[in-house]
């Protein structure tokens, strides 16, 4: 496994491409409501990225993928196809944004509920990005993969929730899919462990039921198998000397872009 160490040259980069990302989700945020559809959402962010950003959306003709973000409605778990079916009242959302700024990629996901959502389906986003957040917080040389994919599995079956084991977090960079894969289940102590200059996203796919899921028939599109919601929450980040530099940090997010 050949894990890229990133240059101060290289992380300059991935700072401008994540902070890119970051702000695609906090301008589609508005747009989210219901009777939008998934197809226009992706229309909106398609012509910011390329026309404001002067980026390309990294996901658009990726290994065939047809559009430009990735749109994951209520028990779709990862790699929705934008289409034109209306968003509807109490559906959640996750909308994961990947895009190219001078041959660095930014990548990160977040959840958004249409108008008013069920409380189960706000505290299984809650638990997520909580899951999320933890991992995050113990990045730092030294640390384990098997750290991270336990303290997310944990977290969420403390709280009654299933992993997804068939996704996983990846290293990124100048490629959009690099090693090492970051799984979010595990074991602490075990698996690779952490060096400054390493960069990758961490990104759990956490399911109210079981944690099994299946591929349609378009090639892409995950759901739960037993259909029942997932959800999602992805930052792409940096290994510093000390700890973490999240590059595609939001407003809205509860967490330091910097390991204290």
């Amino acid at each position: 496994m050949t894990v890229t160490l990133k240059t101060a040259e290289d992380i300059a980069g991935m700072r401008v491409a994540g902070k890119l990302a970051a702000d695609v989700l906090e301008m589609i945020a508005e747009h989210v409501k219901p009777g939008v559809t998934t197809e226009a959402l992706d229309r909106i962010c398609h012509d910011y990225i390329v026309n404001v950003q002067k980026a390309i959306p990294a996901p658009l003709n990726y290994k065939g993928f047809p559009k430009s973000i990735c749109t994951s409605i209520n028990h779709v778990v990862c790699h929705g196809i934008p289409g034109d079916k209306p968003l509807k009242d109490g559906d959640t959302l996750n909308i994961d944004v990947t895009v190219i700024k001078d041959g660095y990629h930014g990548d990160t996901s977040r959840m958004f509920h249409v108008g008013n959502v069920p409380v189960w389906a706000e505290r299984l986003s809650q638990v997520t990005q909580e899951c999320m957040y933890k991992a995050i917080e113990i990045v730092k040389p030294g640390c384990r993969l098997g750290d991270i994919g336990e303290v997310i599995q944990k977290h969420a079956e403390k709280n009654g929730f299933s992993v997804v084991r068939e996704f996983c977090g990846h290293g990124i960079g100048k490629v959009f899919h690099e090693e090492p894969q970051i799984l979010h289940y595990g074991k602490a102590g075990t698996g690779m462990e952490l060096k400054a200059g390493m960069t990758f996203t961490i990104e759990p796919m956490i399911n109210q039921g079981k944690a099994d899921t299946k591929v349609l028939g378009d090639g892409w599109t995950a759901i739960t198998k037993d259909r029942k919601l997932s959800a999602q929450w992805e930052h792409t980040l940096l290994v510093t000397d000390t700890g973490y530099e999240i590059f595609t940090l939001r407003a809205d997010d509860t967490i330091p872009r910097v390991s204290a």
